[in-house]
């Protein structure tokens, strides 16, 4: 209909999602949760349910590990039907200019405006397109996205990631940013001390399923690399977890940062169970 704008009234709007994690104070939990790689969403659900209670946010990744899945944006308008505040991740890997400002304007219709832009890995799928960096969609939600077609609807909020070690540059244009998992504290805080950034900040947690994990992120991600004295402990699989939850206390301990990025892999139930015994006390 001419001469409307903002949400339309024809369709039911989705649920009003919780608070934005950024506008929330005390230690955040923002969870990554495995998408679906076939067109059925109930794993996603199921995991939502579990963690709700513990987790300020959740994170979807976007065709994980180079492989096709369900698109964020449609999980993440589901995560906010279960009463939960979702963040689509979103990779320069797979867009062109014209796809992105597709994705903008799905989400800006499904209430889907928390993104995290990565640059994605190596495809398995296909080859990469190199239309796009995660520069260039930042600059893109700040010109497009905050154009008159999006006026009425929610500002988008942009994260990215960052490497310990590494300045942050053009990426202080960002709302937050996710840091890489690392498993040199001491480095880590070194890192964060050195910074100027206004923004919010989280350290990443993974939780290490199996001995096999770990020396297979040795061998392919130079960035991560996982002490022998843990790989050799994680045959027990209370391990991974265990550490895991020790990362997030001493993450919070030293007030460095304003949470954590947690990706539990397959160990969601354990991870919600342990949480709820951390985030109490």
């Amino acid at each position: 209909m001419s001469g409307m704008t903002g949400p339309s009234s024809i369709a039911p709007p989705p649920p009003e999602p919780p608070q934005s994690f950024l506008k929330q104070s005390g230690f955040g939990i923002l969870t990554e949760v495995e998408p679906p790689r076939r067109p059925d969403i109930e794993h996603v659900r199921r995991q939502i349910e579990v963690l709700k209670p513990v987790t300020d946010a959740f994170l979807i990744p976007d065709n994980h590990l180079g492989r096709a899945t369900v698109s964020s944006v449609a999980v993440a308008h589901e995560v906010a039907y279960l009463g939960g505040r979702g963040i689509a991740c979103l990779n320069a890997r797979d867009r062109n200019l014209l796809g992105f400002r597709r994705d903008l304007l799905t989400a800006a219709s499904y209430g889907v405006d928390h993104f995290l832009f990565v640059y994605g890995d190596a495809p398995q799928e296909g080859r990469r397109t190199e239309d796009l960096t995660v520069r260039g969609m930042i600059n893109e939600v700040r010109s497009f996205g905050e154009g008159p077609l999006f006026q009425g609807y929610s500002d988008f909020r942009i994260g990215t990631v960052a490497k310990v070690g590494r300045p942050l540059a053009w990426r202080t244009q960002a709302d937050f940013v996710f840091v890489q998992v690392t498993y040199s504290f001491e480095r880590l805080l070194q890192w964060r001390e050195s910074l100027d950034y206004a923004g919010r900040m989280y350290a990443g947690v993974l939780v290490l399923a199996s001995a096999r994990m770990a020396r297979r992120i040795n061998a392919s991600i130079p960035d991560i690399q996982v002490p022998e004295t843990i790989v050799d402990k994680l045959d027990d699989a209370e391990v991974g977890v265990d550490l895991a939850c020790e990362q997030i206390e001493r993450v919070r301990a030293s007030g460095a940062f304003d949470g954590v990025h947690l990706i539990p892999v397959g160990r969601y139930r354990e991870m919600a169970a342990r949480l709820k015994t951390i985030t109490t006390s």
